[in-house]
């Protein structure tokens, strides 16, 4: 039996990582010619395909002395047993709470808290704007009343984006006119979210990173507003990253951790990347969790992020050689 036939069709997201789970096991299959156990060169191969994953040197360091660790106690460790330990030990990464376990499901949000208050962030070209109006979408689908709030009003084509998504969508949305103060939209929207009984309002920021100093005020000052209608508000900061930059959303994240409090992350565009690692990375650097993952265009293609079956298909073996 083939060293990485362990792993099964694990379902929805083998799309979304296909191209990460084929590089690295391209760069792996090379390394596996002719050996029947583990050693050194066959440590640095597998470190060698994470890293070409994006999953970041920190990350994959850990990885790697961890496997050593193993090997060295265990003296004989198989191939097939080796995969099995790697994806233990990256489905552990995953975990950022106490106590928190890969198997644990990932609960989106905690709708007890009414009108339940989002606010996304994220520079320009993530899919932030795309993100929203799928997750507005799912929710709409779930019964929630949701409304929208289009407080980048710095570019025409982000209101204007949002406005086709919440029609898409089939939810209400407020905006005002270009280059109004965004802390006015936020604050009109969740007010209008309590006049209408929504149950969630869904804020749009302004993806710009030029300074922090101006980010930090705007975020801070929407918070504030938003404070005034609704005391605990926002219930969720969520960051979108895409997934196919790489190194480049790690600097994001760290970016706008300086300028607000992030709760969650959605990772969009990993269908189109080999880099799939950055999620693990990530994770693993900021100890945020991963609430969503976007593996497609499709309205539909915004999933609920899981640990189990992420690890699962980034190291199936399936497809690589057809």
């Amino acid at each position: 039996m083939c060293a990485f036939c362990v792993f099964g069709h694990m379902g929805i997201f083998d799309k979304g990582v296909k191209k990460t789970n084929r590089s690295f096991f391209d760069r792996l299959s090379r390394a596996i010619v002719g050996k029947t156990e583990v050693d050194d060169d066959l440590l640095d191969a597998i470190e060698e395909a994470l890293l070409a994953t994006d999953m970041g040197v920190d990350t994959t360091m850990k990885i790697i002395e961890n496997l050593e660790e193993r090997v060295r106690r265990d003296k004989y460790v198989s191939l097939d047993e080796l995969v099995d330990i790697l994806r233990d030990e990256i489905a552990g990464l995953l975990n950022v709470r106490e106590g928190e376990t890969s198997d644990d499901a990932v609960v989106p949000f905690d709708f007890s808290k009414k009108p339940y208050v989002i606010m996304v962030v994220g520079v320009n070209g993530v899919g932030k704007t795309t993100t929203i109006g799928k997750l507005a979408s799912s929710l709409k689908a779930q019964g929630k009343k949701v409304v929208l709030g289009a407080a980048d009003t710095f570019r025409a084509a982000a209101v204007d984006q949002l406005t086709i998504w919440s029609e898409r969508a089939g939810v209400d949305i407020v905006k005002q006119a270009m280059g109004s103060d965004p802390a006015s939209v936020a604050f009109d929207t969740v007010k209008s979210a309590v006049a209408k009984d929504a149950d969630v309002v869904i804020i749009d920021t302004a993806g710009r990173l030029h300074n922090r100093i101006d980010l930090m005020n705007e975020l801070t000052k929407i918070r504030n507003v938003m404070r005034k209608v609704v005391p605990d508000a926002p219930h969720e900061v969520l960051l979108v990253l895409d997934g196919s930059t790489g190194q480049n959303a790690f600097q994001q994240a760290k970016e706008f951790m300086r300028a607000t409090d992030i709760t969650a992350l959605a990772v969009t565009k990993l269908d189109g990347t080999a880099k799939g690692g950055v999620v693990v990375g990530i994770v693993d650097q900021f100890r945020i969790p991963i609430k969503f993952v976007g593996i497609g265009e499709g309205i539909d293609d915004l999933k609920v992020f899981n640990k189990r079956e992420f690890v699962s298909s980034l190291f199936s073996k399936d497809d690589i050689d057809k």
